[in-house]
C-alpha cells in the first residue's frame, strides 16, 4: 500500500518530500506531479526499480524512459550536447517540454533506448517536484502515469491512488495537474548540422522556441 504525501501545490513542505525521497532511494516507485499530469519515478541507478516501473506502466525497452532534472547543468552528465541544442533547451526550460538527446556513458543500458542509445531529458517546471528533485541530489527516471491499455494520462490523485494503490509505493499528492503532455522534440539530428524534429505536440509551444 502506498504512503500518500499531501504536500501544497506552491509552498510545499520539505519534511513530507523529504520522506518520500526516503522512499525512493530504498528502490521505491513514486506518482508525481509535473508541470504535464502525473508522472512514475525512481532512482536511475537502481535496476529493480527501473523494472518495475516498466511493469506497472506495461512498456518495453524500446519505450523511451525520461531523466527529470533540476536544471541544464545536470544535463552534461547523461547526453552529449552541443552548443546549438543548449541554446533551444535553454528557451525551454523549466517548462512542459522533453528532449531527446544521445546518452552517455553515465546512463546505464537498461535506461538508455536499446538501438538508438538515446535518452529524454527534462527540466519540470513544478514547485514540488524541483524540490523532490533537491532532496534527492540527482536526476529521477521517469516515465508520463498513462494506465496500460489507455491513451490519456493521470492528472487526478485521487483516482491514481483508488487505481494504482498497491502498485505503488507513495504518491505525492498536489492536487490535478494539466492534462496534455509533453511536447517531445528529438534534437538528434543537430549533432549534425539538421533541424530538431518534432516527435509529440503536447504543451510546450513550438513558437516560443523559434521552430
Amino acid at each position: 500500500m502506498a504512503q500518500y504525501f499531501e504536500i501544497h501545490p506552491v509552498d510545499p513542505q520539505p519534511r513530507l518530500l523529504q520522506q518520500a525521497t526516503n522512499l525512493l532511494r530504498g528502490g521505491g516507485i513514486l506518482a508525481v506531479p509535473t508541470d504535464s499530469s502525473y508522472a512514475l519515478v525512481c532512482h536511475l541507478d537502481d535496476k529493480n526499480a527501473v523494472d518495475r516501473l516498466r511493469r506497472i506502466r506495461q512498456i518495453n525497452d524500446k519505450h523511451h524512459l525520461t531523466l527529470l532534472c533540476r536544471d541544464l547543468s545536470e544535463l552534461a552528465n547523461y547526453a552529449r550536447v552541443d552548443n546549438r541544442q543548449y541554446r533551444l533547451m535553454k528557451l525551454a526550460t523549466p517548462g512542459p517540454y522533453t528532449f531527446i538527446l544521445d546518452a552517455t556513458k553515465e546512463v546505464p543500458r537498461r535506461v538508455s533506448h536499446p538501438s538508438r542509445k538515446t535518452i529524454g531529458l527534462r527540466v519540470p517546471d513544478r514547485k514540488g517536484l524541483q524540490m523532490l528533485l533537491e532532496l534527492h541530489g540527482e536526476p529521477l527516471l521517469g516515465t508520463t502515469l498513462i494506465a496500460p491499455g489507455e491513451t490519456e494520462p493521470l492528472n487526478d490523485p485521487d483516482e491514481i491512488r483508488a487505481r494504482f494503490d498497491k502498485l505503488l509505493d507513495g504518491i505525492v499528492d498536489a492536487g490535478a495537474c494539466p492534462m496534455e503532455p509533453t511536447t517531445v522534440l528529438d534534437l538528434t539530428p543537430m549533432y549534425s548540422g539538421g533541424d530538431a524534429e518534432l516527435v509529440r505536440q503536447g504543451q510546450g509551444s513550438l513558437q516560443a522556441l523559434g521552430l
